[in-house]
């Protein structure tokens, strides 16, 4: 009889990842012949800039870049990631000793955890999240211990909330500004708050910059490390997935302070390779040589589909609020409904997939996410069918295919 497949016991606490779940749920609608209409992944459904397309074209051909990259990345891409930090931020970056090439920032967040927790170590994160931050700690060892946002605070996290035990065995703090999924943002002074408290109490904060690009109606997001002192405490990941539409190609740059750059790249070094130099320099010519009209024109697309789906969702009974940041609307289910069972209603009987927000935190219960990254037909197909529902009342209605 054949011994038994023993996968760690740590993976037991660690819950089965929300996107890959979305994606299997839609899959299995698509193969009962559901036409699913998906507002579940915030994947960019535009196109990345033809002159960055362009360049990996060019480099790939190029037989220099078929060998093993630099472990810390080119020198070139760094260089592009600290001129565009002193454009876009005014924050002067080493290029050498503050920036490190990651392959997306959802390896380079998982992989700095491994660096700088330890079982016995608190990991502070928000809740609602990005669920790498917690499932990360937990792999580590250390103990996720969330800081709850919520509305009437402007989902941002109460520090004064932070247990004293749990400070002082507190190595890391994530922040997410413009935030996913609640698409809240924070101003300079907000960060100047954080900042001053992970210097007291000896915390990294790491700041995850994935929506930095995408804002609305005045908004311009800052940068941790335009607070000063910043860099003595804090990392922070620029990914060029959401803002250049490259989700695919997995390329993001860590940035900061020096010591867990370091510390980061012990842990790289000795699990992967790098990533591939053609990729790296397609996202210099991104940082460098996209058009300057670029960013407006996108923002001007997400902007329309917001005020859209605001209007359209409040003529169905949700009580949707447009965003400053991000592409997500975060949506209170309306009475008579949780969250998941919200969800599954748009699943089973409009094909509308939507993220739960509980998959994000216990204080995500009670909200949807909609992710506006499908073009201007599918999302008024989309609305017509969630009007449909009349979810402003209990009650089923008639599977749509």
């Amino acid at each position: 009889m054949r011994k038994p497949v023993r996968p760690a016991r740590r993976l037991a606490a660690v819950p089965r990842y929300l996107f890959a779940e979305l994606s299997r749920k839609e899959a299995e609608a698509r193969a009962r012949g559901v036409d699913v209409i998906s507002f579940g992944i915030g994947d960019p459904d535009l196109p990345s800039p033809e002159p960055v397309v362009a360049t990996l074209v060019e480099e790939a051909r190029r037989p220099e870049n078929h060998r093993y990259p630099d472990y810390d990345g080119l020198a070139s891409f760094r260089a592009a990631m600290a001129g565009y930090y002193a454009r876009r931020f005014g924050v002067e970056l080493d290029p050498v000793r503050e920036v490190m090439t990651v392959i997306g920032s959802k390896e380079g967040i998982s992989h700095l955890v491994w660096a700088m927790a330890e079982p016995g170590d608190v990991v502070l994160v928000p809740d609602p999240a990005y669920p790498v931050y917690a499932t990360q700690a937990i792999l580590a060892g250390a103990r996720p211990v969330t800081m709850p946002l919520v509305a009437e605070r402007g989902f941002l996290p109460d520090l004064d909330r932070i247990s004293p035990e749990d400070i002082e065995r507190a190595k890391l703090m994530f922040v997410n500004y413009p935030n996913n999924p609640t698409g809240a943002t924070a101003e300079r002074a907000d960060y100047e708050r954080i900042v001053e408290f992970c210097r007291r109490h000896g915390i990294v904060v790491v700041s995850d910059l994935a929506y930095v690009e995408m804002t609305f109606d005045g908004y311009v997001a800052p940068s941790i490390l335009e607070v000063e002192g910043a860099r003595d405490v804090a990392v922070e990941f620029y990914s060029l997935s959401k803002p250049f539409n490259m989700t695919g190609w997995r390329i993001a740059a860590a940035v900061g302070n020096a010591e867990a750059l370091g510390a980061l790249g012990i842990v790289k070094t000795n699990t992967d390779s790098g990533q591939w130099n053609a990729i790296q320099r397609a996202a210099q010519t991104a940082l460098t040589r996209a058009p300057e009209e670029f960013f407006a024109r996108m923002n001007a697309v997400y902007r329309r589909r917001r005020d859209r789906m605001v209007e359209g969702l409040r003529a169905a009974g949700l009580a949707a609020e447009p965003p400053r940041g991000s592409f997500y609307l975060w949506v209170p289910v309306p009475q008579g409904y949780t969250d998941v069972s919200l969800a599954a209603r748009l699943l089973e009987e409009a094909g509308v997939v939507v993220a739960p927000g509980s998959a994000y935190g216990a204080a995500g219960a009670g909200y949807v996410r909609f992710a506006l990254t499908l073009d201007d037909s599918r999302l008024e197909e989309g609305l017509r069918r969630i009007r449909s529902l009349d979810l402003a009342h209990s009650g089923s209605g008639s599977a749509v295919r």
